[in-house]
């Protein structure tokens, strides 16, 4: 059988700091993966739901965001309007499906994306900022949303129904 050196037991004794350390691994190991998939789709989407407000006033994109686009971010091949509009709806069409965990590696992707847009084209700087919000979409890509979501609710109504 063959295993990681942190899946292995700690050498030593039953006393002292060897055995302390392999309780707390034990204790940490034990924080469910759905808590974690949960913080991990919570939190992003509230940066982003907070960036699409600053674009709109109710149902508008403002005039202000539209200059933020034309002025500052300067998107190659897309005209600023169009951008602000595309930006201000993803930015809340798709934290909202993360923090519902319905469509979730969908939403992730699009999130990361954009991250990638941004990092790329507009602040390539912020590149630590960017780099957690991509790793948090890309541990939701690749392992889903966990039990406390609707893809999993739908998921065992549809496996239940078959």
């Amino acid at each position: 059988m063959i295993t990681d050196a942190a899946s292995r037991p700690l050498p030593g004794g039953t006393s002292g700091l060897i055995p302390s350390l392999a309780r707390l691994r034990d204790l940490l190991e034990a924080i469910p993966l759905s808590l974690i998939l949960l913080c991990a789709r919570i939190f992003p989407a509230a940066v982003f739901w907070q960036s699409g407000e600053t674009k709109v006033a109710g149902w508008q994109v403002t005039d202000s965001a539209v200059a933020l686009f034309q002025e500052e971010y300067r998107l190659p091949l897309v005209d600023p309007w169009l951008a602000a509009h595309l930006a201000a709806f993803a930015e809340h069409a798709f934290p909202v499906l993360l923090v519902l965990g319905l469509a979730t590696r969908l939403s992730a992707a699009a999130l990361l994306g954009m991250t990638a847009v941004i990092e790329i084209f507009v602040y390539p700087d912020a590149w630590p900022t960017h780099g957690v919000w991509a790793t948090l979409f890309l541990l939701l890509i690749a392992r889903g949303p966990g039990v406390v979501s609707l893809d999993a609710l739908l998921a065992r109504r549809w496996h239940a129904g078959r």
